[in-house]
């Protein structure tokens, strides 16, 4: 099964009152009105083997990650997360300390931004061949700016990130990096940013979502995206590296466009 092909298929499903849900699936969040307020709802999940090691990273990490992704899609409409919870399926030789590393990594992620452990549930697999799987739900709230969507780049907007591409590449940094909230609430207080996404997937993928929700075009110099230090000493050794840093994902950075001439200003 091809995820977005099947999230592109339930939106088509309809069914949602636009007065309630602004923003259904197919954007970083869904976008609720919650008594005259617009909600910010996102949920991700991690699954050992698929998104992390559980025996190469350790248990506090990976619940650190499996929160930070899912505030990172609140960064990515310029929200302000304000909770979280969280449902873990345990394998059988999970720990009670493995347990409590977990929930130590995911307050680590959401605890300085404001966005604390509120609830959750707590399942375990039978089956001894059955792995670590996490999913985080997070609550936000627009606060006055936003929520910016995917759709929204128009002809000739210029392309930005918040940082370089390929710092998760050969490293742990994706285990480890801070969600740009901050940022994303500079960006959408002060610029005229027109979309927005946080790339997990990779420069292609991501900009590719923009690309489709608002049905414009890019043409990207590779010379001009930014790299991490790792990733441009190996492409300098590898040229043909650059497509699996550009593709390889988990660099957790917000790409925007802003309207042209405006990202000299950012």
């Amino acid at each position: 099964m091809r995820e977005f092909d099947f999230i592109e298929w339930i939106r088509r499903q309809g069914g949602l009152d636009p007065s309630v849900v602004p923003v259904g699936p197919g954007d970083d969040c869904a976008v609720v009105k919650v008594g005259g307020e617009e909600l910010l709802v996102t949920t991700d999940q991690v699954v050992d083997g698929v998104h992390v090691s559980l025996a190469e990273h350790g248990p506090e990490p990976v619940g650190r990650k499996a929160a930070a992704r899912a505030i990172s899609d609140i960064a990515a409409m310029a929200g302000v997360p304000v909770g979280m919870v969280a449902s873990v399926a345990a394998p059988p030789g999970l720990s009670r300390a493995d347990a409590e590393a977990i929930y130590r990594g995911l307050r680590s992620a959401g605890d300085p931004l404001g966005c604390p452990l509120v609830g959750g549930d707590v399942a375990a697999w039978s089956g001894e061949a059955e792995r670590l799987q996490m999913t985080v739900t997070v609550f936000g709230r627009a606060d006055g700016v936003g929520p910016i969507l995917r759709a929204g780049a128009a002809p000739g907007d210029a392309i930005c990130v918040t940082g370089a591409f390929g710092g998760a590449w050969r490293s742990e940094r994706h285990l480890t990096f801070i969600p740009r909230v901050t940022e994303a609430r500079i960006l959408a207080g002060r610029y005229d940013v027109r979309a927005m996404i946080d790339v997990s997937d990779g420069l292609a993928a991501d900009l590719g979502r923009i690309l489709e929700a608002s049905d414009v075009g890019a043409e990207i110099e590779a010379a001009c995206v930014p790299l991490s230090e790792p990733a441009a000493a190996a492409l300098r050794n590898d040229p043909g590296l650059l497509e699996v840093i550009l593709t390889g994902g988990d660099d957790y950075e917000l790409l925007f466009t802003v309207a042209s001439g405006g990202e000299s200003r950012v």
